[in-house]
């Protein structure tokens, strides 16, 4: 099962529905495709679906559903796996961070799989030698030759057979993409807390997708609130039941002396430095463990629907 594989086929019908999709294709000197999914190009919620699909490596089904979490009329991202591990921190993890002279942007998709530098793969395994690889990068500016470059040395390959898709979180496709992180914050979280992933059979998550903000800073306190205080992730395991029970008020984002206020006022808080918020915020609101083995329950966290209309800028509506 290539993860690149699967997810090159997905960006060559992203590509094929280029028009449809609102996305533009940038071809690159000396080799390599860019796709815009929301820089200049106006991109979509169709196109911010097919990137959530093709940063899980295809391993993921992806949908939008009504909301249901208080009253914003916003819809719902709804992710399910049955790959969890392989779909969410082989492939979707935002992991790689590329930065190049004055290009920044934050790498995620099967490409870290053939790269395989992350600490993470020390203990999935999931590398691969690739073809052709795929990444997904949130950003605003259009990664040129030069990030073709070094993404094609990195995971050894040429840059003729480089594709990453590009989106800025202010932006519909962008905030898809984000926001259908759900399982992935978790099973993140989980890896942080040591828990043995191989227990992890299937993965279901719902978060909700906000308005796209004005500006992406504005726009990355949103998409964290949604997974922070409106995620609710359904984790399928196999084992003992005291494990679930002893880890399961560790993972919800509730554990964090942080939880509580808008990711905007936090990060503001830090200086706007990711490495000072207290790591254990980022993960899910609510977190539930049904045992496949003993056919036990157990949920963890809670909701915070006001925290989420302070974010999305509907209190009071």
């Amino acid at each position: 099962m290539n993860l690149n594989a699967r997810a090159a086929r997905l960006a060559d019908r992203l590509v094929s529905l280029a028009d449809e999709r609102r996305v533009r294709v940038v071809d690159v000197p000396g080799g390599g495709r860019v796709v815009d999914c929301g820089v200049e190009a106006p991109g979509g919620l169709l196109a911010g679906l097919d990137l959530a699909r093709i940063c899980m490596a295809d391993l993921a089904e992806i949908t939008l559903t009504p909301g249901d979490v208080g009253d914003f009329g916003t819809p719902v991202v709804q992710v399910a796996t049955d790959h969890p591990v392989a779909a969410c921190l082989a492939s979707q993890y935002a992991g790689w961070q590329l930065a190049l002279d004055s290009f920044f942007a934050m790498g995620s998709g099967p490409m870290r799989a053939a790269w395989g530098h992350e600490d993470v793969f020390n203990i999935i395994g999931c590398c691969e030698d690739a073809e052709h690889v795929v990444g997904v990068l949130e950003g605003r500016t259009l990664p040129g030759a030069d990030i073709v470059a070094h993404v094609a040395r990195a995971c050894r390959v040429a840059p003729s057979a480089v594709t990453l898709l590009i989106a800025p979180t202010a932006s519909l496709a962008g905030g898809v993409q984000v926001v259908a992180r759900s399982v992935e914050t978790c099973l993140h979280k989980l890896h942080e807390l040591k828990f043995d992933l191989s227990r992890i059979v299937s993965g279901f998550g719902t978060a909700p997708l906000p308005p796209v903000a004005a500006d992406d800073l504005k726009a990355i306190g949103r998409t964290n609130d949604a997974i922070l205080y409106g995620a609710r992730v359904v984790l399928d395991v196999r084992g003992d039941d005291d494990s679930l029970h002893a880890i399961g008020p560790k993972v919800p984002s509730s554990s964090s002396r942080d939880h509580g206020e808008p990711f905007a006022d936090i990060f503001a808080r830090y200086k706007h430095d990711f490495y000072a918020v207290d790591p254990h915020l980022f993960s899910p609101a609510e977190v539930v463990f049904r045992n496949l083995q003993t056919g036990r329950s157990f949920a963890f966290g809670r909701l915070a629907p006001d925290v989420l209309a302070r974010s999305f800028g509907t209190e009071g509506a």
